[in-house]
């Protein structure tokens, strides 16, 4: 609005002006002139302030809501369970949240400001116009619809072309983020040349988009320009002749004074002005929808943990899966305790409980299959886990065991039964804090680049170097240099070795002190039998009084559980010891 009251102070400006002149050509006081250019100049600063002061408005509201909708679809990306194979590649979500986002910046802040004064500017100038002349509005009536008519025609092909770009660009980052990833494996077979040449096609794909977005700015931006320019000119060959004598109609049977028809020439290409000025920003309309529609499409994500938004009624306790794609890994974020109030149900059952006694745990009838699949991979699984009790799930790979964890954390969804966390139910509304008493091991973390410090407390309770030094120590690797001091580790665990990764994952559960229960999935595949007795006796010594749960195939691993359930690829039993 401050932008629109800017953008009509024009009209004083240009009756001032005129007035001048009549008062020139009519042989008036020079001091007068002068009074009349002291009030230009004042209407002059006043234009600049209240437009200055917009576009500083227009620019801060378009910053907060784009970091709102980052922090909506930051969020619900956070909510989406890790076995969702419809999670976008961590590249396109980069993209899109990082660099795409940013054309909503110029779309919020200078398109639809000028999209307002585009819908109230031209209204009132063409008023002031036909006050003075029926037929020089008649002309600006003319020429104006053919403006936003093409520009809707061509603003149409636009959106399309700013969404293929977008999307192009998105796709190419993912390419780039998953070969670099695996570059090592391509080295080995020999495909350097063709990842090359597929990078390279993806770049010239994205510049033909971009090439074509950019013929369609330059022609949106040349159609307006050629029907303003005429729309000017048409109404200037008319006042010209009018005063002439030539035409000696459309000024409500009376002539235009030079001033009248001076002040009607100013107006003209401020008729035209703001749409001059949408077609600079149409650009940033397309641009900006399309980075808005795909942050959208982030923010609208399903969600499969249980208590991550979920309706969950009490005939179908938890909701239908949706398709799954199970990891070697998972990286569960735990939330710190002292910073949300934990369910009621979960704080009365925590204040009431013996705190000597620890939480039991209770799986009741469990049902669960992928889905598309029509076998189940447990059905009416039942068992009870006392607290402190060690169990390995033991069994071929495929059987189920990782599913039956993710299923106790909440990661996953059952179609049918129940799970009870110390007499609390893992519902909707109790999921998070009953997730925030758990820690997760699993045979593949992720390390990221920063010091051992930070990748222990990975945000939680502070920089309490004490209780670091203590996870670190009962990992052991209080004695391994590259944790120590402030020594940096690099992405994806560059300087540690697996058994030390492994290890500092264990330092992470060890950090959280509000864990009673461990999760841990195959924390010993893959690694030699003298790693993997160090990381059995920390996770032995880690897990001392809190319910230990491991699926593996180690033997070894298994054989220190107070119990082992076995699992085949038929049906599933329990073998109590």
């Amino acid at each position: 609005m401050l932008q629109v009251g800017a953008a009509l102070l024009w009209l004083p400006q240009a009756a001032l002006l005129a007035y001048a002149l009549g008062i020139v050509t009519d042989d008036g006081a020079m001091r007068q002139v002068i009074w009349i250019a002291a009030a230009i100049f004042g209407i002059g600063i006043s234009r600049a302030a209240l437009d200055a002061a917009g576009s500083r408005l227009a620019f801060k509201a378009a910053r907060q809501t784009l970091s709102s909708m980052r922090e909506r679809a930051i969020a619900a990306l956070g909510r989406r369970s890790p076995f969702d194979s419809d999670r976008p590649a961590s590249g396109f979500a980069a993209s899109v949240i990082a660099e795409q986002a940013e054309a909503v910046v110029p779309y919020l802040a200078r398109f639809q400001p000028v999209r307002l004064r585009v819908t109230a500017v031209p209204l009132v100038i063409l008023g002031v116009v036909f006050w003075y002349s029926w037929a020089a509005a008649l002309v600006l009536m003319l020429a104006a619809p053919l403006i936003p008519i093409f520009m809707a025609l061509i603003g149409w092909r636009a959106k399309a072309a700013s969404e293929a770009q977008l999307a192009e660009l998105g796709g190419m980052n993912g390419f780039l983020l998953d070969r670099l990833r695996g570059l090592a494996t391509i080295r080995a077979f020999d495909a350097v040349d063709l990842t090359a040449h597929r990078l390279r096609d993806n770049a010239e794909a994205l510049r033909r988009r971009t090439m074509a977005v950019l013929r369609i700015a330059f022609l949106s931006s040349a159609v307006l320009e050629l029907f303003s320019a005429l729309g000017v000119a048409m109404v200037a060959v008319y006042v010209g002749f009018h005063l002439l004598g030539q035409l000696d109609f459309g000024a409500w049977g009376v002539k235009l004074s030079l001033a009248q028809g001076f002040f009607i020439l100013l107006l003209a290409p401020a008729f035209f002005e703001p749409l001059r000025d949408l077609s600079a920003v149409w650009h940033d309309r397309a641009a900006g929808e399309a980075a808005m529609k795909a942050l959208e499409t982030l923010s609208q994500g399903s969600a499969l943990m249980v208590g991550a938004g979920m309706k969950i009624g009490p005939e179908n306790p938890y909701p239908r899966p949706s398709r799954l794609r199970f990891a070697p890994h998972l990286r569960m974020r735990v939330r710190e305790p002292a910073l949300h109030d934990p369910h009621p149900e979960v704080r009365a059952k925590r204040a009431s409980k013996d705190e000597d006694h620890g939480d039991a745990l209770e799986l009741s009838n469990l049902r669960f299959r992928h889905a598309g699949n029509g076998d189940w991979l447990l059905d009416g699984f039942s068992l009870s886990v006392a607290p402190g009790e060690h169990i390995a799930l033991f069994g071929p790979s495929g059987c189920g065991k990782s599913s039956l964890l993710s299923l106790i954390a909440g990661l996953v969804a059952a179609e049918h039964g129940r799970i009870v966390i110390g007499d609390v139910p893992l519902t909707d509304e109790t999921a998070a804090d009953l997730r925030g008493r758990m820690a997760w091991v699993g045979q593949k973390p992720h390390i990221f680049a920063g010091s051992a410090e930070a990748n222990v407390t990975l945000g939680r309770g502070g920089r309490d170097k004490a209780r670091v030094d203590a996870a670190l120590s009962l990992a052991a690797l209080g004695d391994i240099e590259s944790v120590q001091g402030g020594a940096m580790l690099g992405e994806d665990g560059i300087g540690l070795s697996g058994g030390e990764a492994l290890r500092l994952a264990l330092a992470r559960a060890a950090f959280n002190t509000d864990a009673g229960i461990i999760l841990a999935d195959e924390p010993t595949a893959h690694l030699d039998s003298r790693t993997a007795a160090r990381i059995t006796k920390s996770l032995l010594a880690l897990a001392e009084g809190k319910i230990l749960i491991v699926a593996t195939h180690d033997r070894a691993l298994a054989a220190r559980m107070d119990r082992v359930i076995m699992f085949d690829a038929e049906n599933i039993k329990r073998t109590a010891r």
